[in-house]
């Protein structure tokens, strides 16, 4: 059926053409629309013609003036309903989600628009032949692609999916179609790692410029994996095994290609023990929000921030974070002491009982955590939060605790950040929150 109009936009295009809510949008200029990706591409035009049905099932062919974007607005965001995900992948965070959290958490997007529109990462595994050909006829870029292993035999039973022995192949397509991809290697020690992620590398290296950056990162696994496969975490050693192969493999390609192309994500170089590499080293940070370069980009934009700032007012607060996280947010808050004297800060490293202590990022901290963590402590006159601990919207931790909840438990008002130094600062400088 095709997209309902919800609702237009007061004195937009649509508006002035006489469209109203109720109405389906059809088709524009003779092409289908199905979603947003064919409404956004053949909206614009100057004057596209719009072809829909009234209420009554009457059709309407509508011609509107004036550029993109036209200003209807429909049902849900896609205009259909998002793609799950056919796979079993031995390594999904979702499969090792507690029960009783909300209904939510436990969807599996796969979806390549969402890819293009918002980022998320896709395994190419339930594409159509006419989903490939219009990404490649539309331009569709960036795609995002989970690639985790790019020998075919490996991929298919990583993924456990007969599909996913194709990725090398429509990978290969995409390139051909000028389509830009991020990928991105979620390493499993003892499965995809040594051998198998060399071997990755060097597919995926072939493929450049049209393969433009490639992220490599630990698996996840929480406490809740009974009936799941066995897998290793990755430790300090594993770490720095993984470390020692991106980063050689990075720089040939830099030598070779003028482009490092594979970069560790931060949480490598937390586990093993090793410092975040430079600023150069991530060049414009091509995969900033897969978690590579983000502590080095909070570092140095904080002491350059601080560096700039001349008006402080002291206060005692603290900050709670990831175990992850904890020990930069030390060091930045002995750098701030040092020169707002008068202020004390705690910071507190806080452990995940909710997932298994093996999870030690801030964006999996959840509210039951921070109050069975914090409670009794002395927390100061405001406590600051990393805001990824929240889900967009900014209302719930994952386990469906508010953060009303929260400063309730502990006594002290939050003050969620955002992963930027710039807001770390002000956030810290009492003289912004006044």
């Amino acid at each position: 059926m095709a997209p309902l109009i919800t609702s237009v936009v007061p004195k937009s295009p649509a508006a002035r053409a006489g469209i109203r809510p109720g109405w389906r949008l059809v088709g524009i200029d003779g092409h289908p629309v199905y979603d947003i990706l064919d409404y956004r591409y053949w909206s614009d035009a100057p004057r596209p013609m719009l072809e829909l049905e009234d209420e009554t099932g009457r059709k309407k062919l509508v011609k509107v003036k004036g550029n993109a974007p036209l200003g209807l607005e429909f049902e849900s965001y896609l205009m259909d309903n998002p793609r799950s995900c056919a796979n079993r992948c031995v390594f999904c965070f979702i499969d090792q989600l507690p029960a009783g959290m909300r209904e939510s958490l436990y969807f599996k997007d796969d979806d390549a628009r969402l890819s293009f529109l918002q980022g998320n990462y896709i395994t190419l595994t339930n594409l159509s032949e006419r989903e490939i050909r219009r990404i490649t006829d539309m331009r569709i870029s960036p795609i995002n692609i989970s690639v985790h292993a790019t020998d075919p035999e490996l991929r298919r039973a990583m993924l456990g999916n007969p599909r996913a022995g194709e990725c090398m192949n429509l990978m290969r397509r995409l390139a051909e179609g000028n389509i830009k991809m991020n990928c991105q290697i979620v390493c499993c020690p003892g499965l995809n790692d040594a051998d198998a992620l060399t071997a990755s590398m060097r597919d995926l290296a072939s493929l450049y410029p049209a393969v433009s950056s490639v992220s490599v990162v630990p698996v996840g696994l929480t406490r809740h994996r009974t009936g799941l496969p066995e897998l290793t975490p990755c430790g300090k050693a594993e770490a720095e095994a993984i470390i020692s192969l991106v980063d050689s493999f990075g720089a040939a390609c830099l030598s070779l290609l003028g482009d490092r192309l594979f970069y560790c994500a931060d949480e490598l170089y937390l586990k093993a023990g090793k410092d975040i590499p430079p600023a150069e080293y991530y060049a414009d940070y091509p995969q900033f929000e897969n978690g590579v370069g983000m502590l080095r980009s909070l570092e140095d934009e904080f002491i350059e921030c601080l560096n700039d700032e001349t008006d402080f007012i002291a206060s005692d607060f603290s900050i709670a974070t990831g175990i992850a996280a904890a020990p930069l947010l030390k060091k930045l808050s002995q750098l701030y002491s040092q020169i707002c004297y008068n202020s004390s800060i705690s910071v507190f490293a806080v452990e995940n009982r909710f997932f298994g202590e093996s999870i030690d990022v801030a964006g999996l901290v959840t509210g039951s955590d921070l109050i069975r963590s914090l409670s009794g402590a002395e927390l100061g006159e405001r406590l600051l939060l990393p805001a990824v601990m929240l889900r967009h919207g900014g209302d719930l931790f994952l386990d469906n605790i508010t953060p009303a909840e929260v400063e309730r438990s502990l006594g002290v008002p939050l003050v969620f950040v955002s992963n930027d130094g710039r807001s770390l600062l002000s956030a810290m400088n009492k003289k912004h929150q006044l």
